[in-house]
């Protein structure tokens, strides 16, 4: 995976899961693969950024009471860098795809959105908060 500092616009940068038992998800990959965990705060909650030799892999978070509730599962999500969240969305509507999750900012982040494409597979895009471009590491 791409480390998104740099990451082209195009190109997959970056990998989060919604997880149904965030606790478990983080012990499950802390044992199979050696990551770490660091808590961040954002948008009123927290998400866990996974770390192997101190490089940020992904992140993951809970999924809601109320996504729980509708059987959501467990689910990964891959991220393409686009340089305007909101175009890009808007243009994957032009071209046959849903916008799922409308563009919203994930505090000192990165703004993104959630499209289903033309066959129906969900991706994610990723439009780097200006602080994050500007650092070595994500994160």
């Amino acid at each position: 995976m791409a480390h998104i500092v740099h990451a082209n616009a195009g190109r997959f940068c970056w990998v989060d899961l919604a997880a149904t038992d965030a606790a478990r998800a983080k012990a499950f990959y802390s044992q199979l693969f050696g990551w770490t965990s660091r808590e961040q705060p954002a948008n009123g909650g927290c998400f866990t950024r996974m770390r192997l030799s101190g490089q940020d892999v992904g992140s993951l978070y809970q999924l809601s009471r109320d996504h729980l509730d509708r059987g959501v599962p467990s689910h990964w999500t891959p991220y393409i860098r686009v340089d305007d969240v909101g175009d890009a969305a808007q243009r994957a509507a032009t071209f046959g795809g849903k916008v799922i999750v409308r563009p919203f900012e994930v505090s000192g982040v990165a703004r993104i959105a959630i499209i289903q494409d033309s066959v129906g597979a969900h991706v994610g895009l990723w439009e780097p908060i200006e602080v994050n471009v500007h650092e070595v590491a994500h994160g």
